[in-house]
């Protein structure tokens, strides 16, 4: 990962190109414009019937619909009047007669849906992703009809010179001249005029309110008519058009306000995000660099300032001191993690040295050892060389494995010798089992011990012979040693038990209460006696019952006395 990425472009905000507002231009032909008071204009060569206002910019900023409905029915009007000759006037060229305009197709009309949108779902002409935008339906403004035609006609007037007049609330004001011709006629052509001055406000009211139209094209489109409908060269209402005009000032304040809490909320999404990218970074270079996983925080990490990148060329821009803030904090902590991986893997590059060449130490011993057939002190040896191999580190993976592959192949070769030793030891340890299990077979003969000095005898020579057999397999010690003891055992109980019945000072006191007994027991006798013949049965019982067991202990003391004396 390089520091030297691009820094941050200016976070101004940049305006989508827009499509170029109505002018006056789009509507009628500038040849037909009224010449000032005082030229001479000739009447056209040959009027058509009235006609609908120009739709040139009405269909450059209205698509046409898929579906197009049959165009209405045009007013009569009267048969045009051959134009008389033109009239030379002040020297003034004479403008020629207007073309004809061809009529607008209407166009359905959007109705509102009977449903209210759902939340969170995208505005009408929003555009989602991976979807092509869809064209707004605007419609066409109609044609003024012939009421309303007739309602313009009013607010004008001709003289007899052709001079045509409009009323506005300042007063009448000149707007040309058609001399030569019927009034009529002169005036049915400002009315035109008229006309596709109406026809652009209501198209620009109805695009406010079908179409998701930029704050610039609004502002731009508010100025263009405003300046059409400053002195225009028409005859109509044109104080009620320019009322309407600014009726839709308001709307378009209202749109401007809520595209500019739209925008600020995008900026503050915006913001939100870029900081989210900015502590995701932090938190990635503040970890400990012995906990850290190197390679997924790298991948991480370049996939944080991949979203920067995609944000900054395609998110809402950000005022200029806050990316810089932002930028220089996502830069530190990107710089911070590449310098804490550097010194990281710095550090165990030399950590790898030391351990391969404490490692390589370890195995030379090893292979040292291993044609020892000192079996216990060497295994204890290789035990120490494991304790020490783990405690030197991990090298490099390469370096780690070979050197592992050697000692292991050390140990493989003593253990494998120890191994075929002590195949060829219990071959003779089995052996000498058959001739112990042969003399337990005859010690456990001598239990239970009858004849204590024979078995003493037999007992001793038995164990010499045991010891001259020599080891057994180390499963079995334990068994054939337990059955032994246990003949070991029972010979020293009997010696015991001989020796506590044959002991001079058990027997002196055994004969000691055997005259006690003795005499309390005639005592007893001579008091049941005495008893009896007072016939008292209370006395008769308790003297009978303390001779009962005087006798019975007398009994004992005797058994007693007879196995002392043997």
């Amino acid at each position: 990962m390089s520091d030297h990425e691009p820094q941050p472009q200016d976070p101004t905000v940049a305006e989508s190109a827009q499509p170029a507002p109505e002018t006056e231009a789009a509507v009628g032909d500038a040849a037909a414009e009224a010449t000032p008071t005082g030229a001479a204009v000739p009447p056209p060569a040959a009027e058509e019937p009235q006609q609908a206002p120009s739709t040139t910019a009405v269909a450059a900023d209205a698509p046409a619909s898929t579906e197009a409905e049959p165009a209405p029915e045009a007013v009569p009007e009267p048969e045009p009047v051959p134009a008389p000759e033109p009239v030379e006037s002040s020297g003034a060229a004479v403008p020629p007669a207007e073309p004809a305009r061809p009529r607008p197709v209407p166009r359905p009309v959007p109705r509102p849906s009977p449903h209210p949108p759902t939340p969170g779902a995208p505005r009408p002409g929003a555009v989602t992703p991976g979807q092509a935008p869809a064209t707004p339906t605007v419609p066409v403004p109609p044609a003024l009809n012939a009421a309303e035609s007739a309602e313009a006609a009013r607010w004008g007037r001709v003289d007899d010179d052709g001079t045509v007049w409009v009323r506005e609330a300042t007063g009448e004001r000149t707007v040309g001249q058609y001399p030569g011709a019927d009034p009529a006629d002169a005036l049915a052509f400002y009315v035109r005029r008229f006309a596709d001055l109406h026809a652009k406000v209501v198209l620009f009211e109805a695009r406010l309110a079908a179409t998701d139209l930029s704050v610039k094209e609004i502002d731009s489109t508010l100025g263009s008519l405003a300046e059409d409908l400053a002195e225009p060269a028409a005859v109509g209402d044109l104080d009620g058009l320019r009322t309407r005009l600014e009726a839709l000032r308001a709307v378009a304040a209202e749109r401007r306000a809520a595209a500019e809490a739209e925008r600020a909320a995008a900026k503050k999404a915006a913001l939100e995000a870029r900081t989210a990218i900015v502590e995701a970074a932090e938190k990635i270079a503040g970890t400990d660099a012995d906990r850290m996983q190197w390679r997924p925080a790298g991948e991480e990490l370049r996939t944080l300032l991949d979203q920067w990148k995609d944000a900054q060329r395609h998110g809402p821009r950000l005022d200029r001191t806050s990316e810089d803030a932002l930028w220089k904090r996502f830069s530190h902590a990107r710089s911070t993690f590449d310098r804490e991986r550097r010194r990281f893997f710095s550090e165990l590059e030399k950590t790898n040295a030391d351990a391969k060449a404490t490692k390589e130490a370890l195995v030379a011993e090893a292979e040292q050892l291993s044609t020892s057939t000192d079996w216990g002190t060497t295994t204890g040896a290789y035990r120490e060389l494991m304790t020490r191999w783990k405690a030197a580190g991990r090298a490099s993976r390469k370096d780690d494995d070979a050197l592992w592959a050697r000692f292991r192949a050390a140990q493989d070769v003593f253990f494998a010798a120890r191994d075929e030793s002590q195949r060829e030891t219990d071959a003779e340890f089995a052996a000498n089992l058959e001739v112990k299990l042969a003399l337990l077979e005859e010690a456990e003969r001598l239990v239970p011990v009858k004849d204590l000095a024979a078995a003493r005898t037999a007992l001793r020579h038995l164990q010499e012979r045991w010891e001259q057999a020599g080891k057994v397999p180390r499963g079995d010690i334990q068994r054939v040693e337990g059955r032994l003891r246990a003949v070991e055992q029972a010979v020293r109980e009997a010696e015991q038990s001989q020796w506590t019945r044959t002991n001079p000072e058990t027997r002196a006191r055994a004969e000691g209460a055997l005259a006690q007994l003795t005499s309390a027991i005639a005592g007893l006798e001579a008091d049941l006696a005495a008893a009896q013949e007072k016939g008292d049965a209370r006395k008769i019982a308790e003297a009978q019952a303390a001779l009962d067991a005087r006798r019975a202990w007398l009994e004992q003391i005797e058994r007693a006395a007879a196995d002392s004396r043997g």
